[in-house]
């Protein structure tokens, strides 16, 4: 069972002895995970012609003249296997508190609602803001929201745990020294948290720290993922995703360039960058590859990714039959899947070689904006200069290449009856969007993708408000660490619906209207009094909301994989905050690739200061992702991700204690702790306020001191013994929870 399913269960009785039973919220998940494969929307499966998932259906079940002797009712109560719903051969069944919300539902008038998650989202009036605790409207709302269920906020964090969060959340990075001291010795806290916040969002590394959540919902790879998972040419892109946040490109600009910027009038050298998106699916050239299966294979991925990005759908589960909780047809699939026809996708069945990289055409080669921003300027001067012309050489030397999308005659599409590619009795479709959803008006000529691009983000004629909502969830889920609704990737039957739709609605206006504005978005949303809450909770909201689903509070959870990397390298001094360029390779075991074949391989270390880059610019290998990131639960990429599990083991403790990386970051770590000062006292402060941004405590100083000093012990004789011994204890705090959460 879904996590997404079981927390408004969880509190389900909470809801009710709070306020009437909500459809929505309460029952509709209830019936879905419980009723809908058998009463739902795919007709194929459906018992007794019955649906439960539509008001007309309901309405079978149910008697209006006396709810309590509704047939619905003595179905979920009874205790005869032949009459019981669930029934037993199903798996499924119902707990007292499930029983308890049909029941007061049912009693109430069994009144459905639409789906929350395709009706468009509506601003809602802001409650009394004569607060002063709110800071601007989304507080607002949330206190309002907390009077209601009986919530109070914690307190607020302190300053320096405040900046630390900050600058993960909007950088991936722990703040410089002169951020914080001076925010720390501000006359005005509130203007100069705002200047910091500026200062973040107009920080190259905010793209950086943006494009590692988004790579993960594209999937990209610098690998094709099956057969022998060889290289692949799509790095440019990757650059392209970091540039569009750092600009602030607009989110539906964001969206048609990726999906059809080769569809555009004269589309420019990015816009065809930005296309690599349709290619990065998983491919293969194996020998025995049967071309039309693997064509069906890449229609269905792509219609995952795209639903599962955009629209926060799982259009997917509609390619064998109708979907089983959601008004998707198989029809809509296909018709869906349509649109991508004429992608160029075919060439590498015939030239595809096991290479490293392989060939995957339609390729072009590119510099990356800023060099041919450079390249430009450059070119206009003098170029009897000796350094000009070496300097262009390098910049014209980076050049790469990399996928793109071409447009071609459109394949034929049919539906395929059960999924089967082998079988073409299915109807042809043209593209289509999902039927319940709306339509398209492009006259007689045939749909495009630059159309349903189009539609994605049109709030009139299209689904602009629900992208809307999709993309601000996560926004939130990012900053403070789960979503208001905590599906991330499934706004459908099985999601969980928002705690506080109002919330979510007014951000989803406020996102569209400012003309699909990213960095406006986040600083709102990092400005409120609710993102600057301590994450320490007291018993009270603890018991009220462990999952702290309500947002009384901030959340404390361990960085993200690429990130821990990251602050390693950055406290020891070691990080090359060079932006851009090919994927590079830092240290992993030796032998790691010995079962790739096709070639076969060996993983050769980068030996220049590339391998001390961003853990954003990782060579990510699908088949054999690099250990340490696998260790702090990175995906694949084989699938779109919305949201990363978060594990504590202690293979994960292993790689930060053993990694020869991070060894050698605490080595380097260490020298900087030694050359400080020669009383072991302040070296101990200064590792903790480079590292922590905070002085030791009492105890914490005893432990280190009294490691440091075993250490030297053990290794008496030993000419090095104050290296070592200072390495230990930055390996230790390397190793401290704080170091590796945010909090």
């Amino acid at each position: 069972m879904k996590l997404s399913i079981v927390a408004p269960i969880f509190f389900a009785p909470f809801f009710v002895n709070a306020k009437e039973v909500d459809f929505n919220r309460d029952v509709r998940p209830i019936l879905s995970q419980n009723c809908y494969v058998c009463h739902g929307p795919d007709k194929e499966h459906r018992k007794a012609k019955l649906r439960l998932d539509t008001e007309e259906g309901f309405k079978k079940v149910f008697s209006a003249k006396d709810p309590i002797d509704s047939e619905i009712i003595h179905r979920i109560t009874s205790h005869d296997p032949d009459e019981v719903m669930p029934t037993p051969e199903s798996g499924q069944s119902l707990n007292p508190e499930e029983i308890e919300i049909l029941t007061t539902w049912v009693k109430s008038g069994g009144k459905y609602s639409k789906p929350w998650a395709y009706e468009n989202p509506v601003w809602s009036p802001v409650p009394d803001k004569g607060n002063p605790w709110a800071h601007n409207w989304i507080d607002s709302i949330i206190l309002d929201h907390w009077s209601k269920v009986g919530l109070k906020p914690s307190n607020d964090s302190n300053k320096v745990t405040l900046i630390r969060r900050l600058s993960f959340d909007l950088t991936g990075l722990p703040p410089n020294q002169k951020i914080l001291e001076a925010f720390l010795s501000a006359p005005d806290i509130e203007i100069a948290y705002e200047k910091i916040v500026q200062q973040l969002l107009n920080s190259d590394h905010f793209g950086e720290r943006m494009a590692m959540y988004w790579l993960d919902l594209v999937r990209f790879a610098d690998t094709v993922g099956y057969h022998g998972d060889q290289d692949h040419n799509i790095s440019p892109y990757r650059d392209y995703v970091m540039e569009a946040f750092n600009q602030n490109m607009p989110f539906d600009q964001f969206t048609r360039e990726q999906l059809a910027g080769d569809l555009l009038e004269n589309p420019s050298l990015d816009q065809k960058i930005a296309t690599g998106y349709n290619r990065l699916l998983q491919t293969s050239h194996e020998g025995g590859v049967q071309p039309r299966e693997y064509l069906a294979i890449y229609a269905a991925d792509r219609i995952r990714n795209v639903s599962g990005v955009w629209m926060g759908a799982t259009i997917g589960c509609a390619q064998c039959h109708d979907h089983k909780y959601d008004p998707y047809t198989a029809r809509d699939f296909y018709s869906m899947s349509a649109f991508f026809a004429d992608v160029d996708e075919e060439k590498h069945f015939a030239v595809g070689t096991n290479d490293l990289p392989t060939k995957r055409p339609p390729e072009i080669s590119v510099l990356s904006y800023r060099d041919r921003k450079k390249l430009n300027i450059l070119e206009k001067k003098e170029l009897k200069n000796k350094e000009i012309i070496e300097e262009i050489k390098k910049i014209k030397s980076r050049e790469s290449l990399t996928m793109v999308t071409q447009s071609v005659k459109p394949r034929v599409t049919r539906i395929l009856p059960r999924g089967n590619w082998l079988d073409e009795t299915g109807e042809i479709v043209q593209p289509a969007v999902p039927l319940f959803l709306g339509t398209l008006n492009t006259g007689d000529r045939r749909a495009n993708r630059l159309d349903l691009a189009n539609w994605i983000t049109d709030t009139q004629n299209g689904i602009g408000g629900l992208t809307a909502r999709v993309f601000v969830n996560r926004i939130w889920y990012l900053l403070f660490g789960e979503g208001i609704s905590t599906s991330l990737d499934d706004f459908g039957g099985q999601g969980s619906p928002p705690t506080i739709p109002k919330l979510l609605d007014n951000l989803s206006v406020e996102f569209y209207k400012s003309g699909w504005d990213v960095k406006s978005l986040i600083n709102l949303i990092v400005n409120t009094h609710a993102y600057k809450l301590s994450s320490r909770a007291t018993n009270e909201s603890k018991k009220a909301d462990p999952l702290n689903l309500n947002f009384s509070r901030q959340a404390m959870h361990r960085l993200p994989a690429e990130m821990i990397r990251d602050n390693i390298l950055e406290t020891s001094g070691m990080l090359f905050k060079e932006y851009g360029g090919p994927s590079v390779k830092p240290f992993q075991p030796k032998g790691y690739y010995k079962h790739l074949n096709f070639p076969k391989r060996e993983y050769k270390v980068d030996t220049d200061q590339g391998r001390l880059k961003r853990s954003v610019y990782i060579h990510w290998q699908r088949q054999f992702l690099h250990p340490m990131l696998q260790a702090m639960d990175a995906p694949t990429r084989e699938e779109c991700v919305a949201k990363r599990s978060r594990s504590n083991s202690p293979v994960a403790a292993m790689v930060l204690l053993n990694d020869p990386s991070f060894y050698e970051a605490a080595q380097e770590f260490a020298k900087q702790v030694i050359k400080s000062s020669d009383d072991d006292s302040k070296r101990i402060e200064f590792a903790f306020y480079k590292a922590l941004s905070r002085k030791p405590d009492k105890l914490e100083e005893d432990i280190l001191g009294k490691l440091i000093e075993k250490v030297k012990q053990e290794l008496k004789g030993n000419d090095q013994v104050e290296l070592l011994s200072w390495t230990a204890a930055a390996r230790a705090v390397f190793n401290c929870a704080e170091f590796n959460s945010r909090n």
